[in-house]
């Protein structure tokens, strides 16, 4: 018996024989493909090469305590970041499923059974006997593929690419969200000041129309001066409901980023200057955006799974091993189960070759070729438009600032015209026109440079998220890893 069992271990000795030596990963190794257009060793609109640092928590430089428990509270609640890890949680297992294919499989199986029968003795007399039967078993059995091919393991890294472009995927969904958190919070500060600008603007056009009926009372003026001046006021007012329905929406959207019921309540402007609390950006290397942008991760490692699904495609045109085997005992009596006469098992080695598909395995690698050569262009087009948006970011930064002074310029100038013209007026040598005039560009550009703020806020916000910042991991993940 020994001889023989010895003799049947030949399938699974010849099996282990295959796996130790080796297997052969059929198909292409991924490398990273070469780009059409030319990566240039500094960027466009900034030429300076001082290392990019990132910043894990950048809104913090802003110095406003608020601002960082918005952003807090984003990444604990927001349900977009919350439904992208509940996918890198889902292809996890996926991976987890695709690395068991490798290792063996062991099943244990049990059974007992009790049965009564009747035999008939005599026909005639219709006379029967019973008889009851039992029978146990209890056996392991064992099965496992040999990846001779390579074809579970390309399966494997396909699976491990899938589940870094999904992490690498949430990261960017953290990016997108606080980005736009952050700029959510600073367009609110900005519609309060500019609701700041235009109060200012009505306590100014009360004066005027309260000076201008005194001189009209005491026949210094005409009608029209007033009636001009009631206009403005009128004007000015009217431009108030439009502000405070701008602020409240946009309370709202935040609200929502927030996972939080869309509600509007007093949040008062802490009137930090947030201009003044900015750091440099050091944009750093172009080079180095590959390896810092999460959707360019992401991109390049949906890229790599769809090289290692040519691999698997390629894997199942060849010979497949499988290698099965079974251990147990079977009996009638369950006290005499686990006795070397009941002993049972088997061992087999199994060999599939594929000889006709009229051409499916083929048309499949090819697909998967066909997939992957796609994969690329949309690799380049999304590292093309990644580089796009830092250039854009920087060119529009200097832009701004360049605006911004402009515009300080022409406020300062605006005050001293309104003043030399109220002065001219008080005085007969200028009509009250000029005077309007004067007030209506001064808090015009007021509310400008309130805006061009914003816009320095938003393209800094830009920037960060262009060169990929780095970002704390979401605590709906963390606490779904647990």
């Amino acid at each position: 018996m020994k001889r023989r069992f010895t003799w049947a271990l030949a399938p699974l000795a010849l099996g282990l024989l295959l796996a130790v030596a080796g297997c052969i990963k059929v198909g292409p190794d991924y490398q990273r493909p070469d780009f059409a257009f030319k990566v240039p060793q500094t960027y466009d609109q900034a030429k300076s090469k001082v290392p990019y640092h990132e910043l894990d928590r950048w809104w913090e430089q802003f110095g406003d305590p608020q601002l960082n428990q918005v952003v807090g509270d984003v990444l604990k609640n927001n349900l977009d970041l919350q439904e992208t890890a509940g996918r890198v949680l889902e292809l996890r297992a996926s991976f987890v499923q695709s690395r068991a294919a490798r290792f063996p499989t062991v099943n244990l199986n049990g059974s007992g059974k009790k049965q009564r029968t009747t035999t008939a003795l005599n026909l005639p007399t219709n006379q029967t006997t019973g008889y009851e039967l039992e029978t146990y078993q209890l056996s392991l059995a064992a099965s496992f593929e040999v990846d001779l091919w390579g074809k579970l393991a390309r399966s494997e890294d396909a699976a491990r690419a899938s589940l870094l472009q999904a992490e690498e995927s949430r990261r960017t969904v953290a990016q997108t969200v606080v980005s736009s958190a952050v700029t959510g919070y600073f367009n609110i500060r900005a519609i309060q000041r500019r609701l700041v600008v235009n109060q200012n603007s009505i306590e100014a056009y009360t004066r005027s129309v309260e000076f201008v009926e005194g001189r009209y009372r005491r026949g210094l003026t005409s009608a029209l001066d007033l009636r001009q001046a009631r206009r403005s006021l009128a004007q000015a007012k009217a431009a108030t409901p439009a502000l405070e329905q701008e602020l409240g929406l946009a309370q709202q959207q935040l609200a929502v980023l927030l996972g939080r019921y869309p509600e509007i309540k007093p949040d008062p402007d802490p009137g930090i200057d947030y201009l003044a609390r900015m750091r440099p950006v050091p944009p750093g290397l172009p080079s180095e955006l590959l390896l810092r942008r999460p959707d360019l991760k992401a991109a390049e490692a949906g890229l790599k799974s769809l090289s290692e699904k040519i691999g698997v495609a390629r894997a199942a045109r060849f010979p497949s091993i499988t290698l099965t085997g079974g251990y147990g005992y079977a009996d009638n009596a369950l006290h005499s189960l686990f006795t070397p006469a009941n002993e049972l098992w088997n061992l087999a080695l199994g060999l599939t070759q594929p000889i006709f598909n009229a051409g499916s395995l083929a048309a499949q690698e090819e697909a998967a070729r066909a997939r992957y050569a796609q994969g690329v262009s949309v690799y380049a087009k999304t590292v093309l438009n990644a580089f796009a948006e830092v250039e854009g970011a920087l060119f529009s930064r200097q832009q701004q600032e360049i605006r911004r002074q402009l515009l300080k310029d022409a406020a300062r100038e605006a005050a001293a015209t309104q003043s030399t013209a109220q002065n001219r007026y008080i005085h007969g040598l200028q009509d009250y026109l000029s005077v309007l005039d004067a007030q209506r560009t001064r808090y015009n550009l007021d509310d400008q440079l309130v805006q061009n703020e914003l816009s320095v806020l938003t393209n800094r916000v830009t920037l960060y998220r262009a060169l990929g910042g780095g970002w704390a991991k979401p605590p709906a993940l963390a606490k779904a890893e647990k």
